[in-house]
């Protein structure tokens, strides 16, 4: 079963964190809504965060997670709020399973191909020799020969956690995503369609969902609406939450 943290009662809602994401970086966001009237469950897909651990990795899997544990909590008419891998997973969701699923928000990612890209990202969590006891200082500073950016680092680095004393490790399942990362970029399946309300929040900074992406957006999800929050990369939610809140409010009331 996955883990999740739930806040709140109310409609459910749920929340899908990014590729090398978690729960907590969406606990803030959770709380607020969970102030408006909503049950909030937010999940930590597999290989990632507190949950389970596989050699098997993909959107379908991740999906059949879930429907697991909506079954498991006795979830029914969900709206779901997906970030990047999580927004991938999210409509994936959400097309093969239209009757569970009343609304949907896809953050800054759309359902066509995209290249591997990140390299240096898996090079520099994989650079860090947990075998040699490293400080958290030590793991950032390996980090920052590969990721120049800071914010991305901290991203990172909230995986790190205690495995025993003076022993760090990731949380996530590295040597799964080295194996798999090309899952990560798969497209949604062409004849896929869901027709109810979804909202796609994209970031002005951000290449992930370019203009002429969403003629072939609205083949697919013929209900969607794009907006776009201004001077925000793709980590949107963390760059501008309180305009990325009020666009997700408005919409799912």
């Amino acid at each position: 079963m996955l883990y999740s943290k739930i806040e709140g009662s109310g409609k459910p809602l749920l929340i899908l964190h990014g590729f090398l994401g978690m729960s907590d970086n969406w606990k803030t966001m959770g709380v607020q809504f969970a102030s408006e009237g909503f049950e909030v469950h937010i999940l930590d897909l597999r290989n990632h965060g507190r949950s389970f651990q596989s050699e098997e990795f993909s959107y379908e899997l991740m999906v059949q997670d879930i429907v697991q544990y909506c079954a498991a909590h006795h979830l029914e008419k969900i709206n779901v709020v997906g970030h990047s891998m999580g927004g991938k997973t999210a409509m994936l969701l959400a097309a093969r399973y239209p009757d569970l699923v009343e609304k949907l928000i896809v953050a800054d990612i759309g359902p066509k191909y995209y290249a591997p890209h990140h390299q240096d990202i898996l090079a520099g969590l994989n650079a860090v020799d947990f075998s040699q006891k490293p400080s958290r200082n030590d793991v950032e500073g390996i980090l920052s020969q590969y990721i120049p950016d800071f914010g991305t680092r901290q991203f990172l680095l909230k995986n790190l956690y205690w495995q025993e004393p003076g022993q760090l490790a990731f949380r996530f399942n590295l040597a799964v995503f080295n194996k798999k990362i090309t899952e990560i970029g798969v497209s949604l399946p062409a004849d896929l369609v869901f027709e109810k309300p979804t909202l796609f929040i994209r970031g002005g900074n951000s290449n992930y969902i370019l203009d002429e992406d969403f003629e072939a957006i609205k083949v697919q999800f013929p209900k969607a609406i794009l907006e776009t929050i201004p001077n925000a990369g793709h980590w949107l939610h963390a760059e501008n939450p309180a305009l990325f809140y009020q666009l997700s409010l408005s919409y799912l009331n």
